[in-house]
């Protein structure tokens, strides 16, 4: 494999340079120890086998995920080519997994340093007693011929041919789209939380975040088979970590659901204050009436087979949090609201709960395997989260200053209910923010669902998945109206779980799969970033939880 990107490229290469100038030397001599075509194409054959990893549970992850994130997006002509449609069923039997080749090709980002992951070749290589450099090439394949460059097919496990190239655009919506979604309204509440110093927090757990993700690249690069969060598991804890990681990652999923519902309550609430309604001799206030309605609107979207409409639709979800953001200044500059507020630098009592507010704000690690194996150029991964994490911390960050100057210790936990109701770009920003949950509850429920389902009888599936959907969404129902604090329940889910999915399980799982391959540095950065992570979760989980019960006892 010849260096012909430079130093600065993002490249995986062997920490020992001398065996790379025997790579180049061996090849430009041509040496009979190369694969040959045939011999390269049975390497990939058997490389791209089905593996235990699509045989364990959940089987369903990379097909729910893939539609719940959207990939790939539909077509927007400023940023990219249109997209294949996507499966005709969303509970169909197949897979709509997306390419699990390994591309080992020079990255995109020029200021990055080589990066310290061998890939699986490599990984192989140092396995090998290496006497010469003859019988170390004679043992592996090299990477010009086991992966050629006009080599365009694209293999999934039920062995068809993959319609679904996702374009460094379309990545970035999809990106965009799952990072950047209900957290932005509470970053002026993390402010008002934490002081004006604690939102440096915010950008720690960007840089540590982005870090995280290309650990995950590098992952999903180490073995074949590799796909998914859960895949990652399994090849670094076995069947327990697979199941552990998947759970989690369930459970977040349902969280959100549970945020969809109080969002929608506590907006609409807004909108129609005086909305009421008397039930069997109850009375429902405003928020608990417009939790059950939205409720009714969803369920029947949780019932459907087919989901790609809605993806298409929840695709817009980036528009929405644009013209959200858009509105929010439109009210401060234009509208002569005006940023008054000044704030306190630090406040250390309620700290933490702005440390969960931020946390989950990056809590997209679930899906950046699903957009990874889903590029048709995945050397343009690192640009593309990097390039995510800018525009979302960017976002994240200007509405939180904006929104806390806006209206200060009277910030709420969504800033569109401190918006004056009587603006029309208020009303824009309400409407827009009420309207996204209604597209996004059934792909976000979905996934949780088709786990479940998978554990059922195959002949009474569809018995047990209409009440397996009913009752998911009854409970978010439920648990909302028990626990009606957005922002709380925010910072309880970033502090809970994000920290697990985005900080301390990627590094857990990288220093597990490619132990004994790392350098000191790796280690002890991936070290530090899980001490951090564990520190946010224990304190911002304890404060998060404790702020609930004196709420709920008040």
């Amino acid at each position: 494999m010849k260096n012909s990107v430079s130093d600065r490229s993002f490249y995986i290469e062997s920490e020992d340079d001398d065996d790379e100038e025997r790579d180049n030397r061996h090849i430009e001599d041509g040496n009979d120890s190369d694969f040959s075509g045939s011999e390269a194409e049975q390497h990939r054959q058997q490389q791209f086998e089905p593996s235990s990893y699509n045989t364990q549970w959940p089987q369903s992850y990379r097909q729910s995920i893939d539609l719940y994130t959207s990939v790939p997006s539909p077509s927007i002509g400023f940023l990219g080519t249109p997209l294949s449609r996507l499966g005709s069923s969303f509970l169909s039997s197949s897979f709509l997994s997306s390419s699990v080749t390994r591309r080992h090709t020079p990255e995109t980002l020029p200021f990055l340093a080589k990066p310290p992951v061998p890939t699986f070749g490599e990984q192989q290589q140092q396995q090998q007693e290496r006497p010469s450099s003859h019988s170390l090439h004679s043992a592996v394949p090299s990477r010009r011929s086991s992966i050629r460059k006009d080599d365009k097919s694209r293999i999934s496990y039920d062995h068809h041919p993959m319609s679904r190239h996702s374009s460094f655009a379309q990545a970035v919506v999809n990106g965009i789209n799952v990072l950047c979604g209900v957290g932005i309204l509470s970053t002026p509440y993390a402010i008002k939380e934490g002081g004006w110093i604690g939102l440096s927090i915010l950008l720690i757990f960007a840089v540590l975040s982005f870090y995280t993700g290309l650990l995950l690249r590098y992952c999903l690069d180490s073995q074949p088979g590799l796909q998914t969060y859960p895949d990652i598991g399994q090849a670094a804890f076995g069947t327990p970590g697979r199941i552990a990681i998947s759970i989690i990652l369930y459970v977040e999923l349902y969280a959100s659901c549970i945020e969809y519902i109080i969002l929608e309550g506590d907006n609409l609430s807004s909108l129609f204050p005086h909305a009421h309604m008397n039930l069997g001799g109850f009375e429902l206030k405003p928020h608990v009436l417009f939790a059950i309605l939205t409720t009714l609107a969803v369920l029947p979207t949780v019932w459907l087979r087919d989901l790609s409409v809605l993806s298409y639709i929840s695709a817009g979800g980036v528009v929405a949090t644009i013209l959200v953001v858009l509105c929010l200044f439109w009210v401060g500059l234009v509208d002569d609201v005006g940023f008054e507020s000044k704030g306190t630098p630090l406040n250390l009592a309620t700290l933490p709960v702005a440390m969960g507010l931020y946390g989950f704000c990056y809590s997209g690690h679930a899906v950046f395997p699903n957009i990874y194996t889903s590029l048709e150029k995945p050397n343009q991964y690192p640009a593309i989260l990097l390039t995510c994490f800018c525009i979302c911390t960017f976002m994240y960050a200007g509405v939180a200053v904006v929104g806390y100057t806006m209206f200060g210790e009277a910030t709420s936990s969504q800033f569109t209910l401190n918006m004056p109701q009587d603006l029309v770009a208020s009303k824009i920003a309400v409407w827009s923010t009420v309207v996204n949950p209604f597209t996004k509850y059934a792909l976000t429920i979905s996934p949780v669902a088709m786990s479940l389902e998978e554990l059922v009888p195959s002949d009474k599936s569809l018995m047990y998945s209409f009440f397996i959907r009913t009752g998911l969404v009854i409970s978010t129902l439920v648990v909302g109206l028990c626990i009606p604090f957005f922002g709380l329940m925010l910072s309880l889910i970033g502090s809970l779980f994000t920290m697990l999915v985005a900080l301390i399980l990627p590094c857990a799982c990288y220093l597990s799969i490619l132990k004994g391959r790392v350098t000191r540095f790796q280690m002890i950065l991936c070290i530090i970033i899980i001490i951090v992570g564990v520190i946010a979760s224990v304190v911002g989980t304890y404060s998060a939880v404790t702020k609930i019960i004196q709420s709920l006892s008040s």
